[in-house]
């Protein structure tokens, strides 16, 4: 099947009243549910909980509401109802970097308008929608760049999910994927199955097969003797937040995934939308590392598969040196090591893009 330009799964967006909705990703694959948001918590609780999850996809969802909460704050209380609004979206989440860098444009937006309280709202609507709009449009953007390094009949594995469900639609590390297969290449995706969250095997899976795209499932801990058995030709992931040098924060396993590919002299690819490059963290010993419920991991989806009352130790991501990554794949372009001479020109490129639109 050759995808069309359009994204297939349409992830999240905004109803004619203004309510934040989005797919449900703790249902799937068994139940495609839309989750309506009607409050900028209703939102941030919907992050929190992983209703929503995908760095890109988090900042839109975080700028949504916020758009959501200003229609229904008094003009009164518009400028510290707006603190708030921002304060109570940067607590969901610390990883990520979108959240923080959505957060941001709207304040900024919302600092630099002097007209009424009700063109403040309207513009703030629209931020969010640009804030969509243009990760859509990156995310393809960053498909076709990434569809030169795949090879017509690659076989390639890929860690939790980095695709539409993650993003306001096509993806990021499977966007670059859709991209290879619209180009006519052929190519046969392995997919993690990414415990705890089990992100690999309920997303990625679902997309992938609902694409039409042909996808295996397999166990974390089977990657290593698929890759030594020549099982693999490429890796592609996606980032929560990439810093200066090329360190790279991706879900719990991807540097596992990325030491397997060193060891076996196969390319590991990193999707990431500028707007996840942090270039002020000059490595990723700063990058804060969240650390979710023990349950996640006592549990399979609500199951219980361990002694109730034992300790976990559940880091929700882990840190890729950049000296594993073969190539950081942006919407401006390719970057390669050294990465702190390669990622600021994209990064200002992606910046003056967004100043453009």
């Amino acid at each position: 099947m050759k995808p069309q330009a359009q994204p297939s799964i349409h992830p999240l967006w905004r109803d004619a009243q203004g309510r934040v909705v989005m797919i449900d990703q703790t249902l799937l694959p068994h139940q495609e549910v839309h989750h309506v948001c009607a409050s900028a918590e209703d939102t941030a609780r919907a992050i929190e909980t992983m209703v929503v999850r995908g760095a890109p996809a988090i900042g839109v969802a975080a700028a949504m509401g916020i758009a959501l909460g200003a229609s229904q704050l008094a003009d009164a209380e518009l400028a510290e109802g707006l603190a708030g609004l921002y304060a109570r979206m940067a607590r969901t989440r610390p990883t990520a970097v979108n959240l923080f860098w959505a957060i941001d444009r709207m304040r900024a937006a919302a600092e630099a308008h002097q007209g009424t309280p009700g063109a403040l709202r309207d513009l703030l609507d629209r931020e969010a929608q640009a804030i969509f709009d243009e990760d859509f449009l990156a995310n393809q953007a960053m498909g076709d760049h990434g569809a030169a390094l795949v090879p017509d009949g690659a076989r390639i594995l890929t860690h939790c999910n980095a695709g539409a469900l993650a993003t306001a639609g096509w993806g990021t590390a499977l966007g670059v994927i859709r991209s290879a297969v619209r180009e006519g290449k052929r190519v046969h995706v392995y997919a993690d199955e990414t415990r705890p969250f089990l992100q690999g095997s309920r997303l990625t899976a679902w997309e992938l097969m609902r694409d039409e795209i042909p996808v295996t499932l397999l166990a974390d801990n089977a990657a290593g003797h698929l890759i030594a058995s020549g099982g693999i030709d490429l890796a592609i992931v996606g980032t929560d937040r990439t810093v200066l040098n090329g360190d790279v924060a991706n879900k719990i396993g991807t540097y596992q995934v990325a030491v397997l590919c060193h060891r076996h002299g196969i390319p590991f690819y990193v999707a990431a939308p500028t707007s996840t490059l942090d270039l002020t963290l000059e490595d990723g010993r700063a990058i804060p590392i969240e650390e979710r419920a023990a349950d996640e991991v006592r549990t399979a989806m609500g199951h219980p598969i361990a002694p109730t009352d034992v300790p976990v130790y559940n880091p929700s991501f882990d840190v890729t040196p950049a000296e594993l990554v073969s190539a950081i794949i942006t919407e401006q372009g390719i970057a390669r090591a050294p990465y702190a001479r390669s990622l600021p020109p994209l990064a200002e490129a992606g910046r003056r893009a967004r100043l453009r639109a």
